[in-house]
């Protein structure tokens, strides 16, 4: 091969991936002994880290012009191999809109929490073990959604998963790691062989593995053992999503796990399952066209968002509430396109709960307090986040927000669904909560009295605030510019996902697809009407803690009697205070919802056996739902 060859474009998706491995395999071959610099315990294995992640996102941005913009599928066959006897031999890349979109997304976030990590992780053991991990879930995540073949997705979610096990055990020491890893390797363990059992179905049937062949076959030959493979491939990428009912284990890793993998598994863990989805429902089996798959799709999406927020308000602890959150914007990505946004406002708010877990070691809302004071960057650069994630303009949260507000709406009016009319609901509802639920947040961390044994602490170092700084900055750049950023981005990934016959096409087979015609429109998003709307929820959010309020325990006693922490002047009277602290702060409407939360409370046990127990009925009523919708 030489050099001008090497330098072709067509080549970049598989350096991407490389890259990426090699760095871990640089890491690893370099030994376990961490430096004996105190500030740099990885030494250069950090930045080994650093440079492989940052070669990634630029060979994946230098192809936005050809892909992006220029509609180009990309073919990588590997080892010179190719289609023979009219079936594909060796395994494939295949680079679309689609999959160019989501790689992206991922390498962003890898770049970003690299740069984080530098300084994040200078007081932890075994650093250098910690970048060999990172860098090989990198790699997994990043091979699956640039693959064009089925069974090489299943090998790269092995490597996530076990790479995502051992990172969210990592640091043993913190309440619950071990077991929240424990978790989340069996049922993830589960998910992969949900995957492995569909893929075998699928090659027993038809031969092949390739995705663009398999594409060209399945529709119009569909039978039992197809759909009974379905159900195993969407209940196995499922699991990687951590939509409903499998929630709880993304609780659990985001709790236990480094802020910075935290962001990962938020932010591009999540992502590799929402992918896998899109290319079984669009491409494999092309099913979105059904309403019967759209709506198993859309309600699973709404119960996933209401769920998950009313257990948010629920937590006191700051990185579970923005795990549940998590899930919650999840909900909204099946429902529609979000997933660019989420992206980048979750995985700053994981930053900065790892910022403030940095200097204060804790996240408990109920001991925090005031740091404003003293992080007076971490502070803005959260409200940035919380703002976005909560649909406040001109954040970037808004507009696919609003989008998704008007989609449900216009759907309902087009089909008379009422159905549809109560996804907009529901999403209008969760993005209330979502507010009322930050204002929580940023009353327990950020403001407030500042307790005493934090009076010594600091801003965290430069390379965290970078970090959340340029997720901060793409926020405000995606709000600004919405339209901008769909004709580059968001558009050619749609179409790209309606157009199901170029892609196989382009890898060489056969088919009778028609070209589909996908547009966006963003009406009405800078219009005032929607300002107004906007400004209608962040005062319904405020109405909500106001009502809150009204049932919080007063105490009436003198104020040697009420904890320094909750002595808020209240009424006029010296000896009146209100008891707003992180865990009393919507006590009023959980009160209210008490029945609701008990409930909640029986069902999330935290016993592995339950939570496998619900991926078993969950993959049941998955089987018995394709059987009779397909």
């Amino acid at each position: 091969m030489n050099f001008a060859n090497m330098t072709d474009y067509h080549h970049f998706p598989i350096y991407a991936i490389m890259v990426l491995f090699l760095g871990a395999f640089i890491i690893a071959a370099s030994g376990g002994k961490p430096s004996k610099n105190p500030n740099n315990p990885a030494g250069f294995r950090a930045w080994i880290a650093l440079i492989a992640t940052a070669a990634s996102l630029c060979f994946l941005i230098a192809l936005i012009r050809p892909v992006m913009l220029g509609g180009e599928v990309i073919a990588y066959w590997m080892g010179s191999r190719g289609i023979s006897g009219g079936y594909a031999i060796g395994i494939a890349l295949e680079v679309d809109a689609l999959s160019l979109f989501f790689a992206l997304l991922i390498a962003t976030a890898v770049f970003v929490s690299a740069v984080y990590s530098i300084r994040y992780m200078v007081h932890d053991d075994c650093v250098p073990q910690y970048y060999v991990l990172y860098c090989l879930l990198a790699g997994g995540v990043l091979g699956l959604v640039l693959s064009g073949d089925i069974f090489n997705m299943f090998v790269m979610v092995e490597i996530l998963t076990f790479a995502a096990v051992a990172l969210t055990a990592f640091r043993t020491k913190v309440y619950g790691a071990l077991e929240a890893a424990f978790k989340y390797l069996v049922v993830g363990c589960m998910g992969s062989t949900a995957i492995l059992t569909g893929v075998i179905m699928l090659y027993a049937q038809y031969h092949t593995l390739n995705l663009a062949q398999l594409a060209s076959l399945i529709p119009g030959t569909m039978n039992n053992a197809t759909k009974l493979a379905f159900a195993f491939l969407y209940i196995g990428f499922s699991t990687k999503a951590f939509i409903v009912p499998f929630h709880p284990l993304a609780a659990d890793a985001h709790g236990a796990a480094p802020a910075s993998i935290s962001v990962l598994i938020s932010g591009v863990l999540t992502k590799s399952g929402i992918y896998g989805i899109m290319r079984l429902t669009y491409f494999l089996f092309q099913t979105m066209g059904l309403g019967r798959m759209q709506f198993m799709l859309v309600f699973i999406g709404s119960v996933s968002m209401f769920v998950c927020v009313t257990m948010a308000l629920a937590q006191h602890d700051f990185k579970r509430l923005l795990a549940y959150h998590s899930i919650s914007q999840i909900g909204y990505v099946l429902a529609a396109y979000h997933a660019m946004n989420h992206t980048l406002f979750k995985g700053l708010l994981f930053l900065a709960a790892g910022a403030v877990l940095h200097e204060t070691g804790t996240t408990d809302l109920g001991k925090l307090g005031g740091l404003s004071k003293k992080m007076p960057h971490t502070t803005v650069l959260f409200l940035i986040g919380a703002f976005s994630i909560s649909g406040v303009p001109p954040f970037n949260g808004f507009a696919s927000k609003w989008m998704i507000y008007q989609a449900s709406y216009q759907k309902a009016v087009d089909t008379g669904n009422i159905g549809f009319l109560l996804v907009t609901v529901i999403a209008l509802v969760t993005s209330t909560l979502t507010l009322a639920s930050f204002v929580k947040v940023s009353q327990s961390v950020f403001f407030g009295q500042l307790p005493k044994e934090y009076e010594n602490v600091k801003e965290v170092p430069f390379g965290m605030r970078l970090a959340m700084g340029i997720l901060a900055a793409l926020c405000v750049v995606t709000g600004l510019f919405p339209k901008s950023v769909t004709a580059l981005l968001t558009e050619p990934a749609a179409k790209a996902a309606a157009n199901v016959g170029s892609y196989i096409t382009s890898m060489g087979f056969k088919t009778s697809l028609p070209a589909v015609e996908v547009s966006f429109v963003e009406a009405g998003v800078w219009e005032p009407i929607n300002w107004l709307l906007i400004l209608c929820i962040a005062l319904l959010a405020v109405t909500i803690v106001a009502v809150a309020g009204k049932y919080d325990r007063v105490s009436e006693t003198t104020s040697e009697n009420v904890e320094t922490k909750y002595q808020l002047f209240y009424g006029g009277e010296e000896n009146v205070y209100s008891q707003v602290g992180g865990g009393d702060l919507f006590w009023g409407f959980k009160h209210n919802w008490r029945h609701y939360f008990d409930f909640m409370h029986k069902l999330h046990s935290g016993v592995v056996n339950d939570y496998a127990l619900w991926a078993v009925v969950a993959l049941a009523l998955a089987i018995v739902y394709m059987m009779i919708a397909l």
